[in-house]
């Protein structure tokens, strides 16, 4: 799964770690999901949304392979 998870964190000047912090996640978990290793749960991808403001189709969205 693709997503904008590095770019929203950067525009805030936070490290892996101050977001990992802020969801209540590992580093590593924020690393995975960044790097399209882990998808997230449903209620982790929520508080991901709300946490930067938007909806989750704008943060995440699925790469070809998940579209079939």
């Amino acid at each position: 799964m693709k997503n904008t998870l590095p770019v929203l964190r950067a525009e805030r000047g936070w490290s892996q770690g101050d977001l990992a912090e802020r969801l209540e996640v590992s580093r590593q978990t924020v690393n995975a999901l960044e790097r399209g290793k882990y998808d997230p749960s449903l209620p982790l991808a929520f508080k991901i949304a709300r946490l930067f403001g938007q909806p989750i189709e704008r943060i995440f969205e699925p790469d070809e392979a998940d579209r079939r």
